[in-house]
Parts: structure tokens; sequence; C-alpha cells
């Protein structure tokens, strides 16, 4: 379920979302240079609204824009209380929360010395990113012809909206052939992420995170990181071909959106038995448990009961 947000926080006060309006020539617009961020709320047991890792999610937002050198107007708590504001003005029990940095439209050309930076917050339902049945029964996957960028071409580690056209054009890619996702491979022919998730697998009982100098640094991966070493997994970082994934006993996404889905199948080749593994439905059942408040390690994660 999609629905469409009514009321955003933008630069400092809640408005209608149809008066959150930007001119034509906004340089974002038109450059592609945009920090931005995906955030879930989700209601707890005790029917409460908690935001799951805000200050994880707004820092990021931060090390993003200081990346490309914008100087946002507020402050990290500013915008951690913003969002705690336009969730309760949209009254989600729910919701997905999108952040952006941008530049204005105050002169023409490519620099943005002497342009205001704007920030604006939405808030609205979003359900299951990749279909009602992936978390579940798994999705289908295909390596995309277009790559990740080299670290010498573009910041892999910002979540820039610039990076979204490489992951945009895998995605219809992928779609158009059938497939539910696409697996971006590095300037190197590596695994580095899939268009909006990272990537994981599952080999002999252990979990390989796969290195990459291209991919973001998700904080659903972190999570799912720090969950395995609870149940101790042994968690390896290395290298991946797409082979180690054809050959892999699973393979799971993680993201925001996403949440954690697992890969059956990755360029028409079942990954292990064709179904979710174990591993991944273990740390998929862990990760529902986490962000809905049912683990009482891992309560530093949820800010603020929103009744």
């Amino acid at each position: 379920m999609e629905s469409n947000t009514e009321l955003l926080w933008y630069d400092g006060c809640i408005v209608p979302a149809s008066r959150a309006t930007t001119p034509l020539l906004t340089h974002s617009l038109h450059y592609g240079v945009s920090a931005i961020e995906g955030i879930r709320a989700y209601s707890s047991d005790d029917g409460r609204t908690r935001i799951f890792r805000l200050g994880d999610h707004v820092r990021r937002l931060f090390n993003t824009a200081q990346s490309f050198r914008m100087a946002v107007p507020y402050g990290e708590d500013d915008l951690c209380n913003a969002a705690f504001e336009v969730l309760c003005a949209n009254r989600v029990p729910q919701a997905y929360l999108r952040p952006i940095v941008f530049y204005g439209a105050e002169k023409r050309g490519l620099l943005p010395q002497g342009l205001r930076v704007h920030v604006a917050i939405a808030a609205y339902e979003w359900g299951a990113y990749l279909g009602a049945t992936a978390n579940t029964e798994g999705i289908r996957v295909k390596t995309a012809s277009f790559t990740r960028p080299a670290p010498s071409s573009m910041l892999n580690r910002a979540k820039i909206s610039a990076l979204y056209a490489v992951s945009m054009l895998a995605k219809l890619e992928a779609t158009e052939d059938g497939y539910d996702e696409a697996l971006l491979l590095d300037f190197q022919g590596y695994v580095a992420e899939a268009s909006a998730e990272n990537i994981f697998v599952v080999r002999q009982g252990q979990l390989i995170d796969p290195e990459s100098p291209c991919s973001l640094l998700g904080i659903t991966r972190d999570t799912v990181l720090a969950l395995a070493r609870d149940r101790a997994i042994p968690v390896v970082s290395r290298r991946l071909t797409r082979d180690d994934i054809y050959q892999a006993d699973e393979a799971f996404l993680t993201g925001t959106a996403a949440e954690v889905v697992p890969i059956v199948q990755l360029d028409r080749r079942n990954i292990g038995t064709g179904k979710p593994g174990p591993v991944t439905t273990m740390l998929s059942r862990a990760y529902a448990d986490v962000v809905r408040g049912r683990d009482p390690l891992h309560g530093n994660w949820l800010t603020r009961a929103i009744p």
C-alpha cells in the first residue's frame, strides 16, 4: 500500500504538500545533487509508533551533505525533531520518511556557491517495497548490464540522488525482463549491491558481506550484521563474484524500504534450494522483532514512542 503525504516539514515549518513547491530552475533538479534518506517508522506491539534508527539515518544524511560540501542549515537534533513532527502531523501509525537536502534556484550554472540549501521531510504509508510476498517467498534477480561507478568517478558511500540514475536504469532493465530486482557489479566486476539494497550470501554456515568500494554502507545492512553476531553466526567480508552467488546456499537483500528479502534465483539459477533458507528466515524474523520493539537487546534503536 502506498499513499500520498498530506503535510511536509519544509524549511522549519509544517506545510500542506500542495504548498511545498520549488521553482522549475532549482539547481538540484537540473544537476542531481540532493542528499536523501529513507527511514521507517513502525507500530510496536504496544500500539505506539517508533522510528527505527533515526539518529543513524540523520547522521548519514549530514555525512552525505558534507561529502558534497552542502551546508545544512539545521542541526541533527533539529531534523530528528522534525521527523517526529511530520510523522505526528500526518497521523500514520506506520510510515516511510523521506528527508531531502537540496539546492535552491537563486542562480544559474553548475557551481553551487550562493545557492540556498533547503531541507524537507515527507512521511507517508508505504508497504512492502518488492511486493507483498517478497519477504516470505523470495525474489528473482538479474545481473544488470549497468555497473556502479568507480570510486574515482563518484562518492559511492554518499546517499546522493544522482547515483540513483544508475539504479533506475538497472531496475528498469531487470523488471522489463521479468525479474523483481537488479544486481549491480562494481567497476572491476565484483558484486556491489542491488538497485536500492545491500546483498548478503550464506555459504557453509557463514554470512558473507561482499566487500566493494562502490556500495552504500546501509543501515539495515549494519543492523543485520549485529543480529547475526548476536546469534553467533560467523560473519566474513570479502569480494564476491556472480558465481559465488550462484553457488551460495542462501542469498538475501537488505534495505530500509525492502527490509530483509530472500533471493531465490539469480540469472535463472536457483540459489540453494530455490526457496528462502533457514539463516535468511531467522534474520528476517529477528529484524521484524527489532523494528516492532520485541527485542529488548536493541531497544535503543527505536526512538520516541508516539501514541
